[in-house]
């Protein structure tokens, strides 16, 4: 059996009570039609029954019925919300037409009120003509997958116009209106006697509270703050063109609509179409090198080989002296006989295995700006070492356990300082000891460290103790 679509079938619940409060508001026209009769023949205590019973029937049906049946209603064309704005092109006309209806008032000529209707009815055919044609318009935003901060990235923004015969012309895409909202709010004053004299002069200070207006603007999200422009879209069809989004910090950014404005036909009025399309991206950390980055970076790479080298048994090669070796792989027999530093090398028993520990701390541990510089560090070694191929692995407070390096990213992106008051603790007292080499994070102090942590792991003690 078929199925139809949820929006085609047949709703019977809002068909039986648009019946019924149909049948409600006949049988209350029929007693405010029988009212009037029994008035007429002067019955004054039928007249006030039928009376009530129209007026309560009418109310039941208002208060049940309309408000059920107006929820369910697609009033789509209804509810569009348009922003107008006036252009110089339409404050200049608009004088036009002011300086010649005076002169069509005081001259009591025909053909100026016939120039001015003209021109007034130009106005109007415009208002018109854009709606039409911002009517007609569907708008799809595609966003990049990932997108990395103080970066540039592409958006696709495409345009369907879903009208038959009517193109349209002259169409942008613009961020949403700032909205203001007003509201009272209540706030901490002191009650001071007298009140132009400095405080140390004042006979009276006493604590109060005072109510006053307070404006909230809800500024637009910076990640669509450009205008795209299309000339013409024609009947039927689809235009798209790119957008540059530039994002200078991670976190969370939220489109919560866009608009379709249009100077079509004549420029007198920029007419603004809202779209309610709401869209939401995770910008993730920048994956730059930093200088933090190039400071830890040989470190890590040399303890982590000489860790991986260390745990086979089986000689691979002896081969020069490298700077970065260990000086317990030394053979010295070998440097001795060949009269230069040797060193041996060892086939590995499994594969490159690291694991990043991200120990998020408290907040008030670090200032801002250090804190931001280490989830910078963690996502640039997270990066460095996905390309390299490393088998990694991520812990950190809340996080889902996946070895997704882009999940890591994505949880770096929205990461915050834990509250202090009822801090979790933290990730190093319950992290297991494993083959895997452990670059950690954190913000505690040497001597709380696990002692048996040392040998596998390298530490980037954030703030004043690094």
């Amino acid at each position: 059996m078929r199925l139809l679509p949820q929006s085609l079938r047949l709703d019977k619940e809002a068909w039986l009570r648009f019946f019924v409060g149909l049948a409600g508001l006949l049988v209350a026209f029929a007693a405010a039609v029988f009212s009037t009769i029994t008035r007429e023949a002067g019955n004054l205590w039928a007249t006030a029954l039928l009376a009530s019973l129209a007026l309560l029937l009418a109310g039941a049906v208002a208060l049940t019925t309309i408000p059920y049946l107006a929820r369910r209603v697609v009033l789509h064309r209804v509810r569009e919300i348009f922003d107008y704005d006036v252009t110089r092109e339409g404050m200049a006309y608009l004088g036009l037409v002011l300086v010649v209806g005076i002169a069509a008032l005081n001259t009591g000529n025909n053909l100026l009120f016939i120039v001015v209707s003209a021109m007034l009815a130009a106005v109007v055919v415009s208002g018109f003509a854009s709606a039409a044609v911002l009517r007609g318009l569907e708008l799809d935003i595609s966003l990049p997958e990932h997108v990395f901060a103080g970066e540039t990235v592409l958006a696709r923004i495409g345009l369907r116009n879903t009208r038959r015969f009517l193109a349209a012309f002259s169409v942008s895409v613009v961020p949403p209106r700032a909205a203001q909202r007003k509201h009272l709010h209540w706030e901490r004053s002191t009650f001071a006697f007298p009140s132009k004299v400095p405080p140390r002069k004042q006979w009276i200070r006493v604590p109060d509270l005072s109510l006053r207006m307070v404006t909230d603007e809800d500024k637009p999200p910076a990640m669509v703050s450009a205008h795209s422009y299309f000339p013409y879209v024609p009947a039927r069809s689809s235009v798209s063109r790119e957008l540059e989004l530039h994002c200078a910090r991670r976190g969370r950014y939220v489109q919560r609509g866009f608009g379709i404005a249009t100077r079509f036909p004549f420029s007198f009025l920029v007419k603004t179409r809202r779209v309610p399309l709401a869209r939401e991206i995770v910008v993730y950390p920048s994956v730059a090198p930093t200088d933090e980055f190039f400071e830890v970076l040989p470190m890590i790479t040399g303890e982590f080989e000489a860790f991986v080298r260390g745990r086979g048994h089986d000689l691979y090669r002896i081969r020069e002296y490298a700077p970065e070796d260990s000086a317990r792989y030394v053979d010295w027999k070998a440097s001795a006989r060949t009269g230069s530093l040797k060193v041996r090398e060892f086939t590995r028993e499994d594969e490159r295995k690291l694991r990043l520990v991200f120990d998020n701390p408290v907040s008030g541990a670090v200032d801002e700006a250090e804190y931001e510089r280490t989830v910078a560090l963690a996502a640039s070694l997270a990066w460095h070492f996905a390309e390299e191929h490393t088998e990694l692995s991520f812990v950190a407070p809340d996080y889902s356990g996946s070895f997704d390096v882009y999940e890591f990213l994505r949880y770096l992106g929205l990461v915050a300082p834990r509250p202090a008051a009822g801090a979790s603790p933290s990730v190093i007292d319950e992290l297991h000891l494993s083959d895997d080499y452990n670059v950690i994070l954190t913000t505690r102090p040497r001597g709380s460290i696990p002692t048996a942590l040392w040998s596998c792991s390298y530490f980037v003690l954030i703030g004043e103790q690094r």
